[in-house]
């Protein structure tokens, strides 16, 4: 009997076992293969299956060619087993093969369609069940829920076997509900309450209006962007040592949603102590760039003015030659006194050259379109406050999702290649509009517009709005930059009718257009010039036209004779007692409309053409909502380029906000006007400036200034006649209610207001044709055109509403003229949806 020994059992052994079962131990003990045979396939060819299996030079497998086929057929899904087998010298493969998906299906589903699911996931029909893909299809299902915020969404596949080893793939998806953030605290903020800070956040909590908004859906990117802007609201506001640590989320089970906290060490609040300017460029003079310095002594550190002083004197330094100087700030702080003192130093930085800017993710928006908002290209020298400056200009473009410019190494060390990664978001709007004022009425407005027209950067609006007493159809194109310059071109073209209604006697039709030109200055500097040119026409109810002194009116009752007007309805001129049939009663005798109106009315359409322009500085902290800065407009027009009218029409306006205590902002209102008559044409009463709340609010549209009172004896005034020169001032204090939540949008206003118009200039008398006996009925104008100050004292509620801005005020006037019109209650707003 032959013996083995111990190590000649245990080779054997291993000879005997399949690879698939010990492929360590069977990498260590070559094997030889001369043939290989497929066993199990129906699909895949078998030369497929073989190809994956390599031989070496000598035309043999070695085990570790046999390990490395198996691994790469288990790694193309295509098998749900495989299995390796010696014979003798043959290699046998053996392969279960993977079922064909039939169908790809989800239940369940109401709030992502089908459409976007089949998109996301890997397995699709007539493609091959994977089971691990399976799962990962599984995974991003549930991630796109929660990114439209449900994490409680539940995905269960289904595998669901047909004949001819086919499947029909299910996903069965329980939606669960949108998980909100339930409470945001905040944890160590001493200076500015919860209040304050939420109002600073993009994340709000949910409440009962959360169903027309997602802001309160729990988003980790959007809690962590969260966390730059209060810690950049801190910097602004001179803690130039805050620090937002963390911001905490923890779901909580049963209130079914996160509570999100910020940790904020706050630090001292410091003041600028001295601004100093060094430099190390031998040829550049640091001191010339002081003009361009935001930060003054004495004043709150605030970190934007910072970046905005130094990217405004690293581009005037590139400006003047210096392409690669760098403007450094430096900040020394005096922690006794709480004072920083700042100083800027400019330095030589590297000489590096723009190899290529490269824009990614642009699918519509054309390549020039954002190449123009740089204000440097290829073979330039590298300016990162330029690349800033572009990078802010693409987001206030409002084309795009997301827009991220990075520089990467270029072709050598002195080389970079400016890289600009952009999502495209959706830049048309179909807007219906709804809305109601005290002046004009129910008003509705359907509107289609494209910030970005064919790609372009084009800007286009039409609009047709139609209500009680205002109708009109308008049309707006903006061409942001003209011939490769930064300056707008912008074009309206409008037709907007006036009714007749308790305010006004008369309506007035204006058809026209009027294109413009503007220019960026600075950031916080703009012009607008325009050239406007339109046609006004006058309309009157029939019951405003029957004059009592037209001897043809035969249907009137009460029908004067001429001696009748001259002597009972005629009046006194009150510079002679002895006269008679001055102010011309008869004319009005019954109600008409006051004599510019019918003159007007008379003359027929008006034709003006003007010349204008606006110089606007906003320092604004935000455009919709502001609570901090100035905003200053100064316009001119000027009225006889042609056409039948002429006047020089000047207006200033300016807003200041200050935030106070416990977030109450401080709002000062400041305006006024004047028109003047230029050359021998007189002004036309339309021309004049009308005002009432939006000068002195609790007086009527058009409740101020110069009245008719020619038939005031008979107990009724006339129409607002308007005036040459105004002014206005308004002191108002704005607030939130402590006891609602910031997300509701509700504030509180209480103002005081005063302010006057006056100097009326348009007709006063008219020799009226149709009329009999115009000789001594001149149909004069008794007017009255006080100086009195009138001022109010109101509260206001402030609402931004899902369904528009909405604002209520009631005033009280304290002063007004004798026949002014008093409104007290006024309120207006509107939506679109």
């Amino acid at each position: 009997m032959m013996r083995l020994r111990l190590p000649g059992v245990l080779a054997l052994m291993l000879l005997a076992m399949p690879v698939s079962s010990l492929p360590r131990m069977a990498a260590a003990a070559p094997a030889v293969a001369s043939a290989i045979t497929v066993e199990g396939n129906r699909r895949v060819e078998s030369d497929t299956i073989r190809s994956y299996f390599k031989p070496g030079p000598t035309g043999t497998l070695d085990a570790g060619q046999v390990d490395d086929g198996l691994k790469a057929l288990v790694q193309t899904g295509l098998f749900a087993d495989v299995k390796i087998d010696r014979q003798g010298g043959r290699l046998i493969v053996r392969v279960v093969e993977n079922p064909v998906i039939g169908r790809v299906a989800f239940e369940g589903n109401k709030k992502v369609k089908d459409e976007q699911l089949t998109a996301e996931v890997q397995s699709k029909p007539r493609g091959t069940l994977s089971r691990p893909m399976v799962q990962s299809d599984a995974q991003r299902i549930a991630e796109i829920y929660r990114r439209s915020g449900r994490y409680d969404v539940r995905v269960t596949p289904e595998i669901i076997e047909q004949p001819n080893n086919r499947v029909d793939l299910v996903f069965t998806i329980e939606e669960g509900v949108k998980t909100g953030v339930k409470s945001i605290s905040f944890v160590g903020n001493n200076t500015y309450s919860a209040a304050r800070l939420r109002d600073v956040i993009k994340t709000h909590a949910t409440n009962w209006l959360s169903f027309l908004g997602n802001n309160d859906v729990y988003d980790p990117d959007r809690v962590e962007a969260d966390r730059d802007l209060i810690r950049r609201f801190y910097l602004k506001n001179g803690y130039a040592d805050v620090q937002v640590v963390a911001a905490l989320s923890e779901y909580d089970p049963d209130q079914k949603g996160f509570l999100v906290t910020f940790q904020i060490e706050e630090g001292q609040q410091y003041r600028v102590s001295s601004v100093q300017f060094q430099s190390s460029v031998a040829a550049l003079d640091a001191n010339t760039l002081r003009g361009y310095s935001r930060v003054n002594v004495g004043a709150l550190y605030n970190v934007e003015q910072l970046e905005k002083s130094v990217e405004e004197m690293q581009i005037e330094a590139s400006r003047r030659g210096f392409a690669f100087a760098v403007v450094r700030p430096r900040g020394d702080r005096n922690l006794e006194a709480h004072t920083v003192a700042i100083v800027f130093q400019v330095d030589e930085g590297p000489r590096t050259y723009i190899e290529r800017i490269t824009i990614r993710g642009n699918t519509r928006t054309r390549d020039y379109v954002i190449r123009r908002e740089f204000d440097l290209s290829e073979g330039d020298a590298y300016n990162r406050a330029l690349v800033d400056r572009a990078e802010r200009r693409l987001k206030n473009l409002d084309f795009f999702k997301e827009v991220k410019i990075t520089a990467e190494p270029g072709s050598s060390s002195d080389r970079v290649i400016i890289v600009v990664n952009l999502e495209e978001k959706s830049t048309g709007d179909l807007s219906v509009s709804g809305g109601y004022s005290t002046t004009d009425g129910a008003l509705g407005e359907v509107s289609v517009s494209e910030r970005n027209f064919l790609g372009r950067g084009l800007y286009a609006k039409a609009s047709v709005s139609y209500g009680q007493y205002s109708r009109g159809v308008s049309l707006s194109f903006v061409e942001p930059y003209l011939l490769d310059n930064r300056i707008a071109l912008g074009l309206d073209v409008y037709y907007k009718q006036q009714l007749a209604n308790s305010y006004t006697s008369y309506g007035v039709t204006t058809i026209g257009f009027s294109p413009r030109l503007g220019f960026q200055l600075r950031e916080d500097l703009s012009l607008q010039l325009r050239y406007s040119l339109y046609r006004q026409e006058i309309s009157l109810p029939s019951y405003y036209k029957n004059c009592n002194n037209n001897a043809a009116n035969s249907l009137l009752a009460f029908n004067p004779t001429p001696a009748y007007i001259k002597s009972v309805l005629g009046g006194v001129d009150p510079t002679n007692s002895t006269s008679s049939g001055y102010y011309g009663w008869g004319c009005y005798g019954d109600g008409e409309s006051s004599l510019p109106v019918r003159k007007e009315l008379s003359d027929g359409a008006a034709l003006t053409s003007a010349l204008g322009y606006t110089l606007s500085y906003n320092t604004l902290d935000n455009n919709k909502n502001p609570t901090d800065g100035l905003l200053i407009d100064w316009k001119q027009d000027f009225a006889g380029v042609g056409g039948n009218v002429s006047y020089l029409k000047s207006a200033v306006d300016a807003k200041y906000y200050s935030p106070l205590v416990a977030d109450i902002v401080g709002i000062i209102h400041l305006q006024g006007g004047m028109l003047n008559k230029i050359g021998d044409k007189d002004l036309r009463m339309l021309d004049h400036f009308q005002m009432g709340p939006s000068l002195v609010r609790g007086f009527a549209s058009n409740g101020i200034g110069a009245r008719d009172i020619t038939y005031a004896s008979l107990g009724a005034t006339g129409d607002a006649l308007g005036g040459t020169k105004y002014w206005g001032a308004s002191a108002e204090l704005q607030m939130p209610f402590w006891f609602l939540p910031k997300e509701v949008g509700l504030k509180g206003a209480v103002y005081a207001d005063a302010g006057s118009l006056w100097g009326y200039q348009g007709p006063t008398s008219w020799a009226a044709t149709g009329e009999v006996n115009t000789a001594t009925c001149k149909c004069g104008l008794l007017y009255d055109d006080s100086k009195v100050v009138r001022s109010s004292v109101g509260v206001g509620l402030i609402w931004a509403s899902p369904f528009g801005p909405l604002r209520f005020d009631y005033a009280v006037p304290l002063s007004k003229g004798k026949y002014d019109t008093v409104q007290e209650f006024r309120f207006g707003g509107g939506t679109s949806f």
